[in-house]
Formats: C-alpha cells, sequence, structure tokens
C-alpha cells in the first residue's frame, strides 16, 4: 500500500473520529443545558437553509481560488443571481429561476475574469467593484423591472413559483419519533437525519451534488489537476501545454455561477420573495468557509454548516436561549484546541484560545440568555473568531491572488 493511499485512509479515519467526538460533545451540552432545541429537526432544518447559499458560494470560491484568483465578488454575484432567480421564475417557472440565476452570477464573475485575468487588475480592487456593481445593478434592474408587476414594487417582488421539496416517506417519519425521545446521541442523529429527509428543497438537493461533482472534477480529473495547477504555479503550467487564461476564466465562471445559486437559493428557497441587498453578507462569510475549510470541499462544507447553523438559529422565535447554550460548547470546543495546540508546541495561541474559553463559561454561567441584538451578530462574530484561530494552519494555493501574464515561463 503507497504512502499516499495510507495518507489519505488515515485522514478519513481522522475526520469520521472528529465528527463522532462533536457528535457526541453537542449531545452532551444538549442535556447539560437543557436546550433541547439544539439539535432538534427544526433547528437542523433551519441551520441547512442558512448553510446552503454560504456553502455555494465557498464552493464558487473554491474554483476561483484554486485557479489562482481570488474572488472577493462572491458578494456580488450572489445579488445578482437574487435578482435573475426572481426574475427568471416569474416569468417562466422556477426551474428558468435557477438557470437565470446562475447566468447572471456567471455574468458578475466573467466581469471579474476579464479585469483580473485580461488586464491584470488586482483581484481584491476587481472584487470589491463587483459588489458595488452588483449592488447598484440590481437596484437598477429591480426598479426596471419589477416596479410595474404584480406583487413588485422598485425594490423587491413576490407571487412567483418556487422549488418543491422532497421527503423521504418512512424515514422522516422514524427519525421524528426518534428525535422526540431526547435519547444521548441518537436523537440527535435522529434530528439530523429528520432534517435532511423531511421537506428538504430541491436546491439543497443539487447543492449537494455540486459539492460532490466539485470534489470529483477537481481531484480526480486532469481537468481539475491543469485548473490547480494554474493556481499553484502558472509559469510551470504553461511549459506544459495548459491554457492557463482559458482555465482561469473557465475557473471564474464557474465561481460566479455556483455565487448566483446561492443567490436563488436566499430567493426561492430560504425566502418566497426577493428584496434588493438580500444576501446579508453571505458572500463575504462563504469566502470565509472557503478560507476555514482550508480551500477543500469537506473543508467548506463543514466550515458552511458552522456558520449556517449559527445564522439559521438567529431566524427561530426565542433564539436567545439556543445562543446561550452555544457559549458552554464553544468554551468545551476552545478547552479541546488550546490542549491541542499546545501538544503541537505552539504554547501561546493555546493560551490565549483557554483564556478566552475561560472567559466564555464565565459569560455562561454569569447569564441566564444571550441579549437578543447579539444574537442577530452571532454569524459574524463566529466567522472573524474561526478565521482568526484557525488562520495560522491554512495553506491556500501558492499563486493565489498573484497576476500572472501570458509568456512568462519564458
Amino acid at each position: 500500500m503507497s504512502a499516499e493511499v495510507m495518507r489519505a485512509r488515515t485522514y478519513r479515519y481522522t475526520m469520521w473520529l472528529i465528527v463522532l467526538g462533536v457528535i457526541v460533545t453537542v449531545s452532551v451540552v444538549r442535556i447539560v443545558t437543557g436546550a433541547e432545541r439544539m439539535t432538534a429537526p427544526g433547528t437542523l432544518r433551519a441551520a441547512l437553509i442558512g448553510a446552503s447559499p454560504i456553502l455555494l458560494a465557498g464552493i464558487g470560491g473554491l474554483w476561483a481560488e484554486r485557479a489562482g484568483i481570488v474572488n472577493i465578488g462572491l458578494e456580488g454575484q450572489m445579488l445578482l443571481g437574487t435578482w435573475g432567480a426572481a426574475f427568471f421564475a416569474y416569468h417562466y417557472g422556477p426551474y428558468m429561476g435557477l438557470v437565470g440565476a446562475a447566468f447572471m452570477g456567471l455574468l458578475g464573475g466573467l466581469l471579474h475574469a476579464v479585469a483580473t485575468v485580461t488586464f491584470g487588475v488586482d483581484h481584491i480592487i476587481s472584487g470589491v467593484a463587483v459588489n458595488i456593481i452588483g449592488l447598484g445593478a440590481v437596484g437598477y434592474l429591480a426598479k426596471t423591472f419589477f416596479d410595474d408587476l404584480e406583487g413588485g414594487g422598485p425594490r423587491n417582488l413576490s407571487g412567483y413559483d418556487t422549488l418543491p421539496n422532497i421527503t423521504v416517506p418512512g424515514v422522516s417519519d422514524g427519525a421524528l419519533k426518534l428525535a422526540e425521545q431526547e435519547w444521548f446521541v441518537i436523537s440527535d442523529v435522529a434530528g439530523a437525519v429528520a432534517a435532511l429527509t423531511t421537506r428538504i428543497s430541491l436546491l439543497t438537493v443539487l447543492t449537494a451534488a455540486l459539492v460532490a461533482l466539485t470534489a470529483y472534477v477537481l481531484w480526480r480529473t486532469a481537468f481539475g489537476l491543469r485548473l490547480r495547477s494554474c493556481g499553484e504555479n502558472p509559469q510551470a503550467a504553461e511549459t506544459l501545454g495548459v491554457n492557463v487564461y482559458r482555465y482561469k476564466y473557465v475557473a471564474v465562471l464557474i465561481s460566479g455561477a455556483f455565487a448566483g445559486l446561492g443567490g436563488a437559493y436566499l430567493t426561492m428557497v430560504a425566502s418566497s420573495s426577493f428584496s434588493v441587498g438580500q444576501t446579508g453578507g453571505r458572500g463575504y462569510i462563504g469566502l470565509a468557509a472557503m478560507i476555514f475549510g482550508n480551500w477543500r470541499p469537506s473543508g467548506v462544507l463543514a466550515g458552511s454548516l458552522m456558520f449556517g447553523y449559527t445564522d439559521g438559529i438567529t431566524l427561530l422565535p426565542n433564539s436567545g436561549p439556543l445562543v446561550h447554550a452555544l457559549l458552554l460548547l464553544i468554551a468545551v470546543l476552545l478547552v479541546v484546541f488550546a490542549v491541542i495546540k499546545v501538544r503541537k508546541g505552539e504554547r501561546t495561541t493555546g493560551i490565549v484560545l483557554a483564556l478566552i474559553a475561560v472567559a466564555t463559561l464565565a459569560w455562561y454561567l454569569s447569564t441566564d440568555e444571550v441579549n437578543g441584538s447579539f444574537t442577530g451578530m452571532t454569524p459574524y462574530v463566529i466567522t472573524l473568531f474561526v478565521i482568526a484561530v484557525f488562520a495560522q494552519n491554512l495553506r491556500m494555493p501558492a499563486a493565489d491572488g498573484k497576476s500572472y501574464r501570458r509568456g512568462e515561463a519564458g
């Protein structure tokens, strides 16, 4: 057995152990705090709805950055997708709404690709410009095309058909019954199964399929190898006959289309209506999930689920006690990370994490409920915190964000 196969197998075993450890920890915290809603099917379904648009944006960012293009413009491309989904769904039905959202996001990606690949504009500057243009364009398009429609206005639109939901017979009912028993671990797993099999949107299923497809294409095909080589060493790729410009363009266009679908999720699943500025910064959170995930699909998925959970629970009524219970969970996880850092020789980082864990635990013990104003900030606070904690151990593609001109290899 080769060393590479052994490393891959060890990585899979490690991931499964981490997942099991997280499940057990969450179950213990749920029982200790009495926050039974923590893993209830309704809560996890809200988390799934919160995670999916972030995941689509994050996977979109992964495509671009694996080809060496930093796509800060995910937010603007998502905004364009919200308008595209609403416009095409209103006039042509929900499935054309998906096509329209992907197309509008792709246009945003094309703008970013022309600026960064063809003209060599700084990636951050171009991405910020795309975000500004996206917000302005959506406002203009909404006022132009929605103002005179029934159910429309200068900044909103409703009355279009949304995507169907899927329920798995038998599995859904059984999982819901087990989740109600509040058993240790079993009910928590059952709650997750129920959330995944009860009234799940077709776009959620498509999102999962796109994540799996991304992992396969980028890491299991010659096309993916060439694309990733453009993000690691485009000069070397050029010497091997790879058309670096073409691969960068394809990657950024796919990135924009994925972000556009994230916008469609907001207007057709998370909500049944469109409004200007509907993304609420989720494009940036998707970028954070990609960085947290170390530029790998499985990591992006984990990061999106974490951010989506904190985003989803803020939409639930009376979520203060639930966020309060999360303080204990965060304190426990911080202690675990602190121990890991110390054992790796990173004593300073470990001590800082331990101090934050103590402060979080003190916050939990000194209060009975988290203030509602903080609850709405939770997704953004978690985003900043996670990036700060994990930034030291991340490895981006070597040529990510660097300008490339054809012929440099010579």
